[in-house]
């Protein structure tokens, strides 16, 4: 059985365009049921630290402009780990366009535009075929101002 530790996890990597003052933090996590005093099971999210075959994560990526300045051309770009899947429809970063690669973090694009070759054949990408997610702000980030991303993958 495949087991993933959460400090793999935790230490995703990114790129920030352009943005020396911007701060970036990633965390992951998952959900896990707990049975409360009363009986009744709630579901919470909980860091990360051990991940099973089947089981989703999610990544949530804040960053700070952390300058005086406004921030401009913010791009935040998350690899997907080579155990993990992205979850179709998953990704969100409001006030983001929202772009992946297929190729290892060398090409971006809109999900829909992606194709991959496969057997001599070109076909649309599919979530699996995911090795990158990328946000793309629209507008400028204020000086001090915080933006949110995030997606969920299952471990295969």
């Amino acid at each position: 059985m495949k087991i993933l530790s959460g400090l793999v996890l935790a230490i995703a990597s990114f790129a920030v365009a352009a943005q020396a003052h911007l701060d970036v933090q990633t965390v992951v996590q998952k959900q896990e049921v707990f049975v409360n005093d009363n009986g009744e099971s709630e579901t919470r999210m909980v860091t990360a630290d051990v991940v099973v075959p089947g089981e989703t994560v999610f990544y949530t990526i804040t960053f700070t402009n952390v300058s005086d300045e406004a921030a401009d051309n913010v791009v935040i770009t998350n690899p997907i780990a080579a155990d993990l899947v992205y979850v179709e429809g998953s990704g969100f970063g409001p006030g983001a366009d929202m772009q992946f690669s297929v190729d290892g973090g060398e090409t971006f694009t809109a999900a829909e535009q992606l194709t991959v070759s496969e057997d001599g054949e070109t076909r649309a990408a599919k979530a699996s075929d995911y090795t990158h997610v990328r946000w793309v702000l629209k507008n400028n980030l204020a000086a001090g101002a915080q933006a949110t991303a995030r997606f969920a993958a299952v471990l295969e």
